[in-house]
Order: C-alpha cells, then sequence, then structure tokens
C-alpha cells in the first residue's frame, strides 16, 4: 500500500492508494454504527465537562434516566428532537455539539482538516474589511 497526495477544499491531505475494495466495504460497514456513538460521548463529555450527573440532564431534558444513558453509551439511536432537549438542558448549542461530532468523525474517517484559516487569508481579509470600512466612512461623510 502507498500514500498519495489528494487535494481537499485547496488542503493537501495523504491517502492511502491501492487498498482492496473489500477492504473499503469493511471500513464502511465498520463506520455506520460510529454516528450515534460519536453523538454519545459527546453529549456525555459535555456533561462530565459540566460537572453534572445524567439524573440532572435527563430530568431538565424531560428524557428518562435510562434513554439518555443509552444515548450517551451509543445504544439508542437519539431523534432531532431528542437531541435539541437534551442540548438545550445542556445549555450548548445543538450545532457545536454536531460540530464537535463532525470533527470527530473526519478524525475516524483520516479526512480531518483543521477549522483554521490561513494567516495570509485573514491578513487579506482585514484589509479588505478596513478599506470597506474606510470608503463607507468617507461617503457617509
Amino acid at each position: 500500500m502507498t500514500k498519495q497526495p489528494v487535494s481537499v477544499n485547496g488542503v493537501v491531505r495523504w491517502k492511502d492508494v491501492g487498498v482492496a475494495d473489500e477492504t473499503h466495504a469493511e471500513t464502511h460497514e465498520m463506520k455506520v454504527g460510529v454516528l450515534r456513538q460519536e453523538i454519545g460521548e459527546v453529549l456525555r463529555n459535555v456533561r462530565q465537562r459540566q460537572g453534572r450527573t445524567l439524573r440532572e440532564v435527563s430530568h431538565s431534558a424531560r428524557v428518562s434516566l435510562g434513554y439518555l444513558s443509552e444515548v450517551e453509551r451509543g445504544q439508542k439511536e437519539a431523534s432531532s428532537e431528542l437531541l435539541a432537549s437534551i442540548c438545550t438542558a445542556l445549555e450548548i448549542p445543538m450545532s457545536q455539539m454536531l460540530r464537535e461530532v463532525a470533527d470527530r468523525l473526519a478524525y475516524a474517517e483520516g479526512n480531518f482538516i483543521p477549522d483554521t484559516v490561513p494567516s495570509e487569508m485573514t491578513e487579506e481579509f482585514t484589509r479588505e474589511m478596513r478599506q470597506l470600512r474606510g470608503g463607507s466612512a468617507a461617503s457617509a461623510r
């Protein structure tokens, strides 16, 4: 097996080349159950970082203690309504929870792309914003 550079959104990553199709099929099958497990792990991590118990969060989210426990262990597939209720109880935006889940999945798949902006782009954006603000301020006078 060899590695080959692959560009994704302008970022070069190294991918395995020459892997048999059956290996790809096995990898795909293994990843099917990962989503609910990752969601559960992220929810548990958030709850534990807050120093809260399952009982506190289940009461606040109006979800049974046993069901929340199963969601956290990746044994139950939570509906979007249930996830919204749990996120509200944990006082985190669902988008933040899903972003962390997506990052963990991408990393597990070997496709992790850091959510950073190159310094050249940041500097260019800052210059453009200054020009826009300067231009609009001058026209407002």
